[in-house]
């Protein structure tokens, strides 16, 4: 467990942002103690206002960071009025456990009443054009953690300056994808400030055809040459979405 060395009575005065790191033990459910990372806005008001929280861990999905966001505002509210970062930050190592049992628990309950809906959908493909990645580790970390969280597959590839994102799977993880990859901050600008991705281009979003190979997983690759990228596509079966839109990114 985290150690708390704060007067939760002198942060109004003190601080107007407070960056906690805390780390749980839920091996039994993860099989990995769960980093967790608190990030506090506390307005001028605080405590009469609620304080703005971001919840973050390499551990937990995009879904389950929201929930724990929700549960502590919805502590946060019983503290209103009094200094209430301490009393949180307490509260959730007590309740991370639990949190994320009672989150897995809802997770597969809505996979289970969505297989029909998600077989009717049909699978989709989407195939997206990136200009460039100045923080390119920190890029193919975060695409690779979306990909795996929405259960997605297909390819990051890389060819020279070429910079391709094919993916396939359920048409709602698809759509949530594409929001995360225009809203999120997933690379940094010319003066190393993290920035969102402006410079993207939505080539393709279908549905996956009978003619098309399924992909099991969702790996990153370089290809040395055009020829080996070409290759990729011919044993997807995507050989014609190779033909129109990767040659013209050469001109």
């Amino acid at each position: 467990m985290g150690v708390i060395s704060f007067n939760s009575l002198d942060l109004p005065l003190l601080l107007s942002v407070l960056n906690l790191t805390l780390c749980s033990g839920v091996k039994e459910l993860l099989d990995t103690d769960v980093v967790l990372k608190l990030l506090f806005h506390l307005p001028v008001n605080y405590p009469s206002i609620l304080p703005d929280i971001c919840v973050n861990s390499d551990q937990l999905t995009r879904a389950q960071c929201m929930d724990v966001k929700d549960k502590l505002l919805e502590q946060a509210e019983k503290h209103l009025s009094e200094p209430m970062v301490h009393e949180l930050v307490l509260w959730i190592q007590q309740h991370l456990k639990y949190l994320i049992r009672q989150s897995a628990a809802v997770c597969n309950e809505k996979t289970t009443l969505s297989r029909g809906a998600s077989t009717e959908d049909g699978i989709w493909m989407l195939f997206l054009h990136l200009d460039h990645m100045r923080a390119k580790a920190k890029y193919v970390k975060t695409v690779e953690k979306w990909a795996s969280d929405l259960r997605l597959t297909g390819r990051l590839m890389f060819m020279g300056k070429i910079i391709l994102i094919l993916l396939q799977g359920d048409r709602s993880n698809i759509k949530e994808y594409l929001i995360l990859q225009k809203t999120s901050k997933v690379d940094v600008d010319s003066s190393g400030k993290k920035c969102k991705e402006k410079m993207i281009s939505v080539l393709r979003e279908t549905k996956v055809q009978s003619q098309h190979t399924r992909f099991q997983t969702f790996e990153v690759k370089d290809y040395s040459t055009l020829d080996e990228l070409q290759k990729e596509f011919e044993v997807a079966g995507l050989t014609t979405l190779f033909s129109e839109f990767v040659p013209p990114l050469l001109k």
